[in-house]
């Protein structure tokens, strides 16, 4: 792997089995999107990601908290990896640091890029359609959920 994780051990890899009874999570909807995020992370460049409180809401979920495991799954449903979230924090949109923003992953070197990339994806069809709102827009007052996390595992392909 390179990216971040350079220089250190690198985790064990685990058999699907291993993790089934772990909660699992897909990052962005299945298409091309989540095959990009999908080998940020497992190449070490993705360390943070941002989701919208409304999304915890709307699912019921509960918020994630430092020291969480999950299965992250390929387009295809497959576990690839487990993650560990290491940090959460809320912020307003208009306060997400350049610091977050770079460690998406996403090659973004400021805010305004970062920003830019994410209210394509909040604003497409596919969100509308899952928040149920033809007409969603995020604003700098909207409500963000910032969470750093790390792979502890892969999972065998």
């Amino acid at each position: 792997m390179s990216g971040p994780m350079n220089g250190t051990t690198e985790p064990p890899i685990l058999a699907a089995a291993d993790v089934a009874d772990l909660a699992t999570t897909g990052f962005g909807f299945p298409g091309p999107l989540r095959d990009q995020l999908n080998a940020a992370i497992l190449d070490g460049s993705k360390t943070s990601t941002t989701s919208l409180v409304l999304e915890y809401r709307l699912d019921g979920d509960p918020f994630p908290q430092a020291g969480r495991r999950v299965v992250v799954r390929d387009n295809d449903d497959r576990p690839i990896a487990v993650i560990e979230t290491t940090e959460v924090r809320f912020a307003r949109l208009g306060d997400v640091d350049l610091a977050h923003a770079v460690d998406e992953g996403e090659g973004y070197a400021s805010v305004a890029e970062w920003r830019a990339g994410h209210e394509d994806f909040w604003h497409s069809a596919d969100m509308r359609e899952y928040i149920g709102d033809p007409d969603f827009a995020v604003d700098d007052d909207t409500e963000a959920l910032l969470e750093r996390f790390r792979v502890v595992a892969l999972v065998e392909r």
